[in-house]
């Protein structure tokens, strides 16, 4: 006989442990579910590229020599990831400039470089300055370094700054006035950031132009290169190949490279120099141990362009240019006068230049000052600015 109440008991207990079963089913899947979710998300967190917190990042400073020297390898391997990637940065160069006070420009000074370091020790940002006369300057400031800047990353460069300037404004840092920051190149980003921030700060900052520095983008072939000049230099140029290819004596040129003495190359090119009156002013004892100095780093370093026109047995102009970073970087000169009917610059300059277009180079970079010739070449001005800040 059935039981009513026994049925109803019994049909109680069958739903309760369905609806248990329900619910652990759904526990289980919501905790199957949730343990993928957190591995996926934790896939994507660890994908992600990391972001250094900015209390993170230490400011060093460099006030020694040996810790100068120490810093090569990740001081050039740091500028080749930075907005001007020039030739007066590399560590060779400002080490030499350092040593000779730019042949003599600077009477003295104090070495106050900051580096700034992520939590890795790695090298991140770098303002080699020197300080003299309570002025705080690049090295390399001013006259033979045709460009200078920050080395440090673009993405990096807006937070370095703020911890320049934080520094500059603490008690730790040295007693100065000024911050002349010469020969900055027109593209550099450091110009906009470092004036905005340096207002921001609290100190006053006045931005001037100092001179424009022409430069020449090359095209794929000689002719090519022709074609892109005025008819009157383009005309001009050709004459003057064709002069000196019947000269009377046989013309010739070279680039100075391992085969060479190049202590005795260098001084036959401050020699040629030397025949500018203006330019032999210039080279006293100082300036020549200097551009010595430079050229024989620039040498070692594989960067170094001392390229000579040669008329029978005689040097007849010379120039001394860098080889660096895919272009080609005029920086001086030198002309011997018994041979200027031959115009042996303007000769020498352009067999540079069909040589540069024949290596694949992308560019001719007179650098700074207005001289003509380098307008009958081609060249078209960005300017280089001189940024001051003061407290």
């Amino acid at each position: 006989m059935n039981n009513p109440g026994r049925t109803e008991t019994v049909l109680s207990i069958c739903r309760k442990i369905g609806r248990m079963l329900r619910l652990n089913l759904v526990a289980i899947f919501i905790f199957r579910f949730s343990r993928f979710a957190a591995f996926i998300i934790l896939v994507k967190w660890c994908s992600k590229p990391p972001t250094i917190p900015e209390d993170c990042m230490t400011i060093e400073r460099i006030h020694s020599i040996p810790d100068f020297l120490n810093l090569k390898e990740d001081w050039n391997a740091l500028l080749t990831q930075s907005a001007s990637h020039v030739p007066f940065l590399r560590h060779e160069f400002q080490v030499q400039w350092w040593m000779n006070l730019g042949g003599g420009e600077w009477d003295s000074g104090d070495l106050e470089i900051l580096v700034q370091r992520d939590p890795d020790q790695k090298l991140t940002g770098i303002s080699p300055f020197f300080i003299s006369n309570q002025k705080m300057q690049f090295i390399g400031s001013y006259e033979i370094s045709d460009y200078l800047d920050l080395i440090v990353a673009p993405d990096n460069l807006s937070r370095f700054i703020r911890e320049i300037l934080d520094y500059l404004s603490s008690d730790i840092s040295p007693d100065w006035k000024t911050l002349d920051l010469y020969n900055l190149p027109e593209n550099s980003p450091s110009i906009t950031i470092m004036e905005e921030a340096a207002r921001a700060a609290g100190f006053q900052t006045k931005l001037e132009i100092i001179q424009p520095a022409p430069s020449v983008q090359l095209p794929s072939s000689w002719q090519a290169y022709l074609d892109s000049l005025e008819d009157r230099y383009r005309q001009e140029i050709s004459r003057k190949i064709r002069n000196a290819d019947s000269y009377f004596l046989p013309v010739d040129w070279y680039i100075v490279n391992e085969e060479h003495n190049l202590d005795q190359e260098i001084d036959d090119f401050l020699d040629l120099m030397a025949n500018n009156p203006e330019k032999e002013r210039f080279l006293t004892d100082q300036m020549k141990k200097q551009i010595k100095a430079s050229a024989r780093a620039a040498f070692d370093g594989g960067w170094l362009q001392l390229a000579f026109l040669v008329v029978g047995n005689q040097k007849a102009a010379g120039y001394l240019n860098f080889d660096f970073d895919e272009k080609i970087w005029i920086y001086n000169s030198g002309i011997n006068s018994v041979f200027e009917n031959l115009s042996p610059g303007w000769v020498l300059l352009s067999k540079i230049i069909n040589w540069s277009i024949d290596q694949g180079k992308t560019e001719l970079d007179f650098m700074r000052g207005d001289e003509t010739y380098k307008y009958q070449f081609g060249g078209i001005d960005q300017n280089v600015f001189h940024l001051q800040i003061k407290k």
